[in-house]
């Protein structure tokens, strides 16, 4: 199997280390944009070649997007139009047995852009639960993914042997596979995922405007602190477009948190102590299904 990873960060990048160490691809190729990238990718192993866009298309058996979603949604139908070509001319089996996948936080979008595509049924939209806050072909490392949740979604719109592939090939990265529609995921995504970096990027700058003394924030921050600051690292180059994408979504979870943060704030302001000791003792429920 020959596995083409357009994007070699730490998403693409720790597939590529396991899919290689666990024998799924005996072949792997890289697309990388940027210069330095690129040049690490090779240098540390994370694939065998960099090569341009296309040759990777051609030369691979899945093709992974694991580029920002906004790059996504242009290189999707991209990639599709290719597909189409080569069935034309003859480059493949009479139909286009290749598949390609994305592993993108955000999964509307790309759904809709290829909605009609004749060749929509060689794309699986994934989003493979897991990550990070560091970003760079160094940031990539083995078990990344072992035991996290990979959604998989509108399958029933993807060719039933393209998902038996991707579904193998998380079923060697170790992860669990849950099933839902594109839109559904989005809304969950907005809740579990996407509020959350918010909350670290809005605390990091409520920190670093009041605190102007970095020698403070280093000396006086706490384990609690730092696990709730640690997301505010996050490359801008993959969150503006998630948050862009999903808009609606996380304009909506964000009026409900700001709700929920008005609620304390009037407790505190009032000193009700007994409404401040029911919001915490009703965000415990949390403990029930997070450990």
């Amino acid at each position: 199997m020959t596995v083409g990873i357009v994007g070699l960060g730490l998403i693409g990048g720790s597939m590529a280390i396991d899919l290689r160490r666990r024998g799924f691809a005996s072949r792997l190729l890289g697309v990388e944009s940027e210069p330095v990238n690129a040049a690490a990718a090779e240098k540390i192993g994370l694939v065998d070649s960099v090569v341009p866009f296309r040759e990777c298309v051609g030369q691979s058996d899945i093709v992974v997007l694991a580029v920002p979603v906004g790059a996504a949604v242009k290189m999707l139908p991209e990639v599709l139009d290719m597909f189409s070509c080569m069935e034309r001319t003859g480059e493949t089996e009479s139909r286009c047995r290749k598949t390609v996948m994305d592993v993108c936080s955000t999964k509307e979008a790309l759904v809709k852009a290829v909605h009609y595509h004749p060749q929509r049924g060689r794309y699986v939209a994934t989003h493979p639960m897991a990550g990070t806050e560091y970003s760079g072909p160094w940031a990539a490392m083995p078990g990344l993914f072992d035991g996290r949740a990979c959604i998989i979604c509108d399958g029933h719109e993807s060719d039933p042997d393209a998902v038996r592939t991707v579904e193998s090939l998380y079923d060697t990265l170790n992860m669990r596979h849950i099933y839902m529609n594109a839109s559904s995921h989005d809304v969950h995504a907005a809740y579990v995922s996407h509020i959350s970096h918010i909350t670290s990027f809005a605390l990091a700058l409520t920190v670093l405007d009041k605190e102007k003394n970095e020698k403070h924030i280093f000396d006086l921050a706490s384990g609690g602190f730092s696990s709730t600051v640690r997301l505010a690292k996050s490359n801008a180059d993959m969150w503006v477009p998630i948050f862009s994408q999903n808009r609606d979504n996380v304009l909506q979870v964000l009026d409900t948190y700001i709700e929920q943060v008005k609620r304390f704030r009037n407790a505190i302001a009032d000193d009700d102590e007994a409404s401040v000791r029911s919001l915490i003792e009703d965000a415990n429920r949390i403990k029930r299904i997070i450990r």
